[in-house]
C-alpha cells in the first residue's frame, strides 16, 4: 500500500555492488562488502532485493557504467526486447565520473553479461520521475561537451 504512495525505491550509496573497472576495488576482484556484508552485519543485495528497489545509484568509480538489472550476478531483464520495462532485480547505474584527480578508472577487456554500458568520460547523470510508472535517466559527457551518451527509460506497471 506504501508503493501507491511512493512508487519509485531508489537507494544511493558510495562503493558499487558491481563494476567492471580495473583499479583493484572490491567490486571488481573480490565479492563487493556492499552486496554480500560482513560476518554478523549482512550485504545489501538481499535487502534492497526483497523489497523491491528500483533504481541502485553508486559512485566512488571514475567512470560511468549502466547494468542490466541484475541480482546475485544474473541478468533478470523484463524482456529480451525491452529489458528496462518490468525488470525482475533493481537496475544498477554507477555514476562516479564528475571529476575527480584520480583521473578516470580503466574496464576489463571483456565485459561481465551484466554490464549493459559504460565510458570512462567525464560527466554526470541525471533522471527524471515522469510519474509513477515511468523513469528517464541519462548520462552526460562533459568530455563531448554536453552530449548524451546513455539514456534509458525505466519503466513498471503500477
Amino acid at each position: 500500500e506504501n508503493r501507491k504512495q511512493r512508487p519509485w525505491i531508489i537507494t544511493m550509496g558510495h562503493r558499487p555492488m558491481y563494476c567492471s573497472n580495473t583499479d583493484w576495488d572490491d567490486c571488481t576482484f573480490y565479492e563487493s562488502r556492499v552486496r554480500t556484508g560482513f560476518p554478523f552485519q549482512p550485504g545489501l543485495e538481499e535487502l534492497f532485493y526483497k523489497y523491491g528497489v528500483d533504481l541502485e545509484i553508486w559512485a566512488h568509480e571514475h567512470s560511468y557504467e549502466r547494468l542490466w538489472p541484475v541480482y546475485k550476478y544474473k541478468v533478470y531483464n523484463g524482456s529480451m526486447e525491452a529489458p528496462y520495462t518490468n525488470p525482475k532485480a533493481p537496475v544498477h547505474i554507477t555514476t562516479g565520473s564528475a571529476g575527480c584527480r584520480e583521473h578516470h578508472d580503466h574496464f576489463v577487456p571483456d565485459p561481465r553479461d551484466w554490464s549493459a554500458f559504460y565510458a570512462k568520460d567525464y560527466g554526470y547523470t541525471r533522471f527524471k520521475l515522469h510519474n509513477a510508472t515511468h523513469l528517464y535517466l541519462e548520462q552526460v559527457s562533459d568530455d563531448k561537451g554536453g552530449e548524451v551518451i546513455d539514456s534509458i527509460w525505466l519503466i513498471k506497471d503500477q
